[in-house]
């Protein structure tokens, strides 16, 4: 029975090395030299410059359709749209979706500083384009509270109450003394004005492939400057959920002038408009925690906002808050379109920046939840596209009287949530916001602010969960901890447009910080492996003798090179200027040494990696440069000895450049001297792992000369040992006799 089992455990074993990969191969060893002239041999380019922009521009009926196609994507897949299949789910998450959407609308034009009826129309024309234009098939475009703050911030600054003064004002309240009407024709300006630049700039970066902007704005960037863009629009809304009338600030430390003006008039809060903005925002909180508790069970979830915008704005009107308790109200939304018109041009000069930052901040919003969306339900997306349509819906949708967009979280989640399985679900939601405008806008003109305040508050809790991230990144990265940190105060206390300025400016830094003290190691090799490892860290990586591998994983250019030189030296411990010095002193030792003899001087030198001694015959001042080594005298009948014990006996080291990438004139002229510097004390210093990007570097910055070719190249570490163990195998040190 035992027997059985044995050979039943032998056969497994037997299996198990059948079925195991064996990586074996016999080359000769290659350095650079040989595998340009044997094995490899770099194709040649005969096409000129010339015949490369002509075949770039030449047109074509595929090159045509495919550029058609590739700007506005609905033509790839509208013609094949199966419509038994995605029609019924795609109606219903659009209707889902507008329901959610007109509520949001009216809401984030507060945020924007504009009347809300323009939130009404950033939510149709832009929604409407980028069914044609755009490469998701379920984000929900249209009014986010983030970019609708920085316009907001913007609008307040360029148009701020104190130019709308009213001199023969002689109310007590504060929007008696200013000019509604004119502050917000004024402000809208601006909001058209900055959303038509922004789009143009996404337009542009889309069309010169500029996509990639967006990996600047890296996540712990965004998820802290969003939390810092959702305390700013909490604070904002603390006067509309109070009721009470302050002055809205923007720039630096807007948030803690906006909070201690609220704080300053609390006393004069209004309680009806108090309460029915705490019930508002009760009622929000419950459904939003049914939704999600329950979203497996209900076929879509419960609209608790649009619920909210009829039932209040219903208590608003039958209990005429506005005329006997005060509550202010959203007011006069005029119905249809406004004709086409304009922006105002003169405007231009101050907008520049904050159009640039609301353009990228929309981009990155908009192409990161689309990435998510895609790769969850398998298709790809276009960066570029995404930013040209992005573009292209701020652009046209600005002559409209919209402010800028981008996509909102909460919709997508609705859209996606409900069955979305294309824009036409967008569509169908732009379609409803039209509706509204045209025909029933009216209806909502009692709605209270506070309603909408409370919409806007509980929408962003998903915001706020963000703190969590502090404790996660703290566990995992201390710097990716920092640039979240970093990118939240700098928000609140700076402002959205200058703590982006300065959230990005921290995150390049530290990218900068990474390459300048990248991480180093000296590298062993593993037993019957053909793998290297960081000695320090992996007991089985073991050193051969008398060869050193450094490896560091960043590349060598201007800001490091000092450091890898100093790292090379400090793990080698090996400092040529040090052996220099012993050397000298050696030197001077030993001309006192024979100024007291008459005898000819034998020195040997023992070298302990190959346990042999090697005489040397010093010949004056040329002997010392030929091995380094200690004194010891020994003395003779007709001449003296004198034995060099070696200061090191590591005769090679290797440069692992398996993580190198570039290589600038600063990096390559440093490691050149470095190179020099060691082969003065008879150390070896050869390269391994080189890219042939990198070697291209290195043949443009004139890195190769008669002494340093590409013999000190190797293609693998492994090569490198081998070459060096075997230079080092032959007898090193000739006798050279010297009388003195």
């Amino acid at each position: 029975m035992e027997q059985e089992e044995e050979e039943v455990v032998a056969a497994a074993a037997r299996e198990d090395e059948d079925s195991q990969l064996i990586y074996r191969i016999e080359r000769p060893v290659y350095n650079e030299t040989l595998i340009q002239a044997q094995l490899l041999k770099r194709k040649e380019d005969t096409t000129t410059n010339c015949q490369k922009l002509a075949e770039k521009f030449q047109c074509s009926s595929e090159k045509a359709k495919a550029a058609a196609l590739s700007f506005m994507p609905i033509l790839s897949w509208l013609p094949s749209y199966p419509v038994k299949k995605y029609l019924f789910s795609d109606v219903v998450s659009g209707l889902s979706t507008g329901v959610v959407q007109l509520p949001q609308g009216l809401a984030y034009a507060m945020l924007a500083a504009v009347p809300p009826v323009y939130g009404l129309y950033s939510s149709f024309y832009p929604v409407l384009l980028y069914t044609f234009f755009g490469t998701s098939r379920h984000i929900s475009v249209g009014t986010f509270a983030v970019i609708s703050l920085m316009i907001g911030g913007v609008a307040v600054r360029e148009a701020p109450d104190s130019m709308f003064m009213n001199i023969n004002a002689t109310g007590s309240n504060a929007s008696d003394a200013i000019n509604v009407e004119l502050r917000d024709k004024s402000r809208v300006q601006v909001a058209v004005m900055v959303t038509t630049l922004a789009g143009l700039i996404q337009i542009v970066l889309g069309l010169l492939r500029f996509g990639f902007v967006a990996i600047y704005l890296t996540e712990p960037l965004v998820r802290g400057f969003t939390t810092a863009a959702s305390m700013h629009v909490v604070i904002s809304q603390l006067k509309y959920l109070l009721g009470v009338e302050t002055q809205r600030y923007s720039g630096f430390l807007s948030a803690i002038y906006s909070v201690k003006a609220v704080l300053s008039r609390i006393t004069s809060t209004n309680i009806a408009t108090f309460l029915l903005g705490l019930g508002c925002i009760i009622f929000l909180y419950v459904i939003k925690v049914l939704n999600e508790r329950f979203k497996k069970k209900l076929p879509i979830p419960i609209p608790g906002e649009i619920i909210v915008v009829i039932v209040s704005t219903g208590i608003s009107y039958g209990l005429s808050l506005s005329k006997e308790y005060k509550v202010h109200v959203v007011g006069n939304i005029p119905t249809g379109l406004r004709p086409p018109a304009a922006p105002n041009i003169s405007l231009l000069p101050n907008l520049v920046t904050d159009s640039f930052a609301i353009a990228i901040v929309g981009f990155s919003m908009d192409v990161s939840l689309a990435k998510i969306f895609a790769l969850k339900h398998g298709y790809s997306v276009d960066g570029n596209q995404e930013l040209i349509a992005l573009g292209l819906c701020n652009f046209i949708s600005s002559f409209f009287q919209t402010f800028a967009v981008t996509c909102s979280m909460s919709r997508s989640l609705v859209q996606e949530s409900t069955g979305g399985k294309t824009q036409i679900a967008g569509l169908l939601a732009s379609l409803l916001v039209l509706v509204v405008v045209v025909a029933v806008g009216f209806v909502f003109e009692p709605l209270p602010q506070t309603a909408l305040a409370a919409i806007i508050m509980v929408n962003l809790i998903g915001m706020f969960k963000q703190f969590r991230d502090i404790p996660s990144l703290w566990r995992t990265s201390k710097i990716e901890l920092a640039i979240w940190v970093i990118a939240f105060i700098a928000s609140v206390l700076l402002g959205l447009d200058y703590g982006l300025l300065v959230a990005v400016t921290f995150a390049i830094l530290t990218v900068i910080y990474r390459t300048q003290s990248p991480k180093t190691s000296i590298l062993g090799h593993v037993a019957n492996t053909g793998l290297y490892c960081d000695v320090d860290e992996y007991e089985e990586a073991a050193e051969y003798e008398g060869i050193k591998i450094f490896h560091s994983n960043s590349s060598v250019y201007f800001a490091n090179s000092d450091l890898y030189v100093n790292s090379l030296k400090e793990k080698t411990g090996l400092n040529p200027e040090h052996l220099q010095a012993a050397r000298k002193a050696q030197k001077k030792r030993k001309e006192k040494t024979n100024s007291n003899r008459s005898s000819p001087l034998k020195i040997c030198a023992k070298y302990k990696d190959e346990a042999v001694t090697h005489d040397v015959l010093s010949q004056s001042h040329v002997a010392e440069d030929q091995k380094n080594g200690q004194f010891g005298d020994r003395h003779g009948d007709s001449e003296e000895a004198v034995f060099l014990e070696p200061f090191s006996t590591v005769h090679s080291i290797i440069l692992d450049w398996t993580s190198a990438t570039f290589i600038d004139s600063v990096g390559a002229k440093a490691i050149r001297q470095v190179i020099k510097e060691y082969a003065a004390v008879d150390v070896r210093v050869v390269i391994a792992g080189c890219n042939r990007n990198l070697l291209a570097e290195l043949d443009t910055l004139k890195f190769f000369t008669k002494d340093l070719t590409t013999d000190f190249l190797f293609p693998t570490v492994h090569d490198a040992v081998l070459h060096c163990q075997h230079s080092n195998s032959h007898p090193s040190v000739a006798a050279v006799s010297d009388t003195t």
